[in-house]
């Protein structure tokens, strides 16, 4: 019935361990070395990544003075597949489906996901319907065959598809989830008329029950399918070539990671692989600085990603939709139905593109540079102004020191850009024309940040941001005074946050199977068979990579009452259900169902849909540190010129090196703290501090 892979192999036992993650304009690397780390960034190489990879691992390991075969395991995030997806650059895909449901992917949810547009308009699918194909056969829910598979219709599909010149094939029959066999036969027929075009089954990527979905989810996996097995097995080649001998690890949406083998299988889980890094970095961010409540804010030069923990937990989802037509409305994109941690992904990077629209007002992103051309100040072909531009003409970016100086950034260019682009059509300076670019950028960020709070039913009030990302520190202060939040978070490192996330990850694996049965019948030995099939299938592949350590299971059912259209995640005793079973999951039920809407239904059936259970390593999050760092004052290295949109003025600050920055230094905005991969800037009202793990802490001041 196909699994839900999430293979994790944590480097806590290794002592040479390199992370890897590639994202629309940076790739950014880091190494540990015996618990010294070395970093390095240097530009995505959108034609071929896996050169800026291998240009970037070159570096890094020259820097720490060590080989190729020193190294023990590597770990890679990338958004390739997300890439492919949103902007359609992956295979002409072909479909087969059931006999009548030809068009469910571009039906959908049957609704409008804009009431108000009188010509809204659905993205068009990825398959288009030339190349969608009927195969007669049907089962029913419970794994009935109710119409066996015709053969004859079989191989008229398989020579539509040869007449089409299809690259890559997704099969989803109606409720294979219950009984595969029938797509296991058309997947052996295809095996042998197209044996190199890779064939996705939907039992096997998507094996629970919501027909669009699992459809959307296999369409999407078969879509970016070609492009990432070229991509990973050419990088595998190249690490060898290089003389790495070691396991290369994916990380996944869900937080764990996966071999390279499941990645070309199922490259659809690779899609928030970056963002789950930062969102592990934060996890374990917020558990050594013994916070409870967190904003996990990543901004990059392509695009800024935010992510609620609380009680040292990420949100997890069992849907996101990729690719949203518009920015903020649920139901414009494409479901993919696979775990992932929740978060809210906005256009709003260094590299986004700035302009102004017919009314007359400034507008930043989705559309970004990335990293070729990049922005203006590149160098690099850049012909419009982007945030980039703006922060390094307000004086918040050294020049000669960007990306650890591996870009040369040019003020005069970025000027101009913003002038053409801005200043000319508002009639601005160009401290204006930047600092209204900066503007609107931080509110954009902001405001996703409150629209998903209230999507999640979360309170910001209280939190603490945990802010990482090339962008993210130059912009931090800025977005914590509009959300009201007093207190910002910068680890070390975090220009690379999301690549160091990826060396904090436990070994787990996770599986889902729908299963539907109302609690009223609850069958009890069907549910612990299903429980025991799925942990032995986990604990085969855990203990690949767990080294001895202990494991920790966790099981959670998706359940609703009888005629609801979704379900809400139940969390559940990880041991085998009684005869208690069924007002067990009552109660707990009905707990979650009024904590989140703070009621629940008399008189209404309840239903268990699907089950799940993640196995991993069961490895401690870090202690909280006792911060007892003795006061002290930092030295500057200099003065720096900085536009201060506020008060209208260009004044000298103070510029500090991290780097140089003593545990308990402390000091007061206007000030700017430069390291190797990125730039903090610290407005006036706001304090900065250094605790003992050389974390700086932004403070408004007035506040603890």
């Amino acid at each position: 019935m196909g699994a839900d892979f999430s293979l994790a192999v944590g480097p806590r036992q290794h002592h040479v361990s390199l992370a890897v993650d590639i994202g629309g304009t940076f790739t950014d690397v880091v190494l540990e070395v015996a618990g010294v780390r070395y970093t390095m960034k240097v530009l995505t190489t959108a034609s071929a990544p896996e050169r800026g990879f291998m240009e970037g691992v070159d570096l890094v390991l020259a820097e720490a003075g060590i080989k190729a075969s020193d190294v023990e395991l590597i770990i890679h995030g990338t958004t390739l597949a997300t890439n492919a997806l949103i902007e359609r650059k992956g295979a002409r895909t072909g479909l087969i489906c059931t006999r009548g449901f030809r068009d469910c992917i571009e039906m959908a949810y049957e609704h409008r996901f804009d009431q108000s547009d009188l010509f809204m308009i659905r993205p068009e699918p990825y398959v288009p319907r030339d190349l969608r194909f009927e195969v007669v056969e049907r089962v029913d829910a419970k794994g009935r065959v109710r119409v066996e598979l015709d053969e004859n219709s079989l191989e008229r599909a398989v020579a539509d598809l040869a007449a089409a010149g299809v690259e890559s094939i997704a099969v989803c029959f109606m409720h294979s989830y219950t009984h595969p066999a029938h797509e296991l036969r058309v997947a052996e027929r295809l095996t042998v008329a197209f044996p190199d075009i890779p064939v996705s089954l939907s039992h096997d990527v998507s094996p629970e029950i919501r027909e669009y979905d699992r459809t959307s989810t296999t369409v999407a996996n078969a879509y970016v399918r070609p492009k990432m097995q070229r991509y990973l097995r050419q990088l595998e080649d190249d690490l060898q070539t290089k003389g790495f001998d070691c396991p290369l690890l994916l990380m996944m949406s869900s937080g764990g990671m996966t071999t390279i083998d499941t990645a070309c299988r199922f490259p659809v889980r690779l899609t928030e692989s970056g963002p789950a890094g930062g969102a592990i970095l934060a996890q374990n961010v917020a558990a050594e600085c013994g916070l409870s409540r967190v904003l996990s804010f990543d901004m990059g030069g392509t695009t800024a990603k935010i992510c609620f923990l609380d009680d040292l937990k990420p949100q997890i989802s069992r849907t996101f939709e990729v690719a949203r037509h518009s920015r903020f409305l649920k139901g414009s994109g494409f479901p993919l139905r696979i775990p992932v941690i929740d978060m809210v992904e906005i256009g709003a990077g260094g590299g986004s593109i700035a302009s102004v629209d017919e009314l007359s007002r400034i507008t930043v992103g989705p559309e970004s540079a990335g990293s070729d051309p990049g922005p203006v100040c590149y160098g690099g072909g850049g012909e419009r102004a982007t945030v980039t531009d703006a922060d390094l003409t307000l004086g918040r970016l050294d020049p000669e020191a960007f990306a650890g100086g591996q870009i040369l950034l040019s003020i005069d260019d970025a000027a101009k850009a913003l002038i053409r682009d801005i200043g000319e059509s508002l009639d601005l300076t160009v401290d204006a024309a930047a600092a209204g670019v900066v503007e609107i950028v931080d509110e954009n960020m902001a405001n996703a940040a409150r629209v998903h709070a209230i999507e999640t039913g979360v309170d910001l009030k209280n939190r603490t941001i945990v802010a990482f990302g090339g962008a993210a520190p130059n912009h931090v202060a800025r977005i914590a005074e509009k959300l009201g939040i007093d207190r910002v978070i910068i680890p070390s490192g975090a220009g690379v946050g999301s690549a160091i996330g990826f060396l904090r990850a436990n070994v787990s694996y996770e599986i889902v199977r729908s299963l539907p049965m109302p609690l009223a019948r609850l069958d009890i030995d069907a549910v612990n068979a299903v429980f025991d099939a799925m942990h032995a299938t986990a604990e085969a592949v855990v203990r690949l990579g767990a080294n001895g350590h202990p494991l920790a299971e966790t099981r959670s059912v998706f359940m609703r009452y009888k005629g609801q259209g979704h379900e809400i995640a139940v969390s559940i005793p990880a041991t085998p259900l009684d005869r208690t079973g069924s007002r067990m999951l009552r109660e707990l039920f009905e707990t979650e169902y009024s904590r989140l809407f703070g009621r629940t239904i008399p008189n209404l059936d309840i239903e268990a849909m699907s089950w799940a259970l993640m196995l991993s390593t069961d490895t401690a999050l870090p202690s909280a540190i006792q911060d007892t760092a003795d006061a002290a004052t930092p030295t500057t290295i200099g003065t720096r010129a900085v536009h201060l949109p506020d008060e209208e003025t260009t004044t000298e600050i103070p510029v500090f090196s991290r780097d140089s920055l003593p545990a308990g230094a402390t000091g007061a905005g206007p000030a700017i703290i430069v390291e190797r991969e990125t730039s903090i800037f610290v407005p006036r009202g706001f304090a900065f501090s250094v605790n003992a793990l050389n974390y700086i802490i932004l403070d408004r001041r007035g506040t603890p």
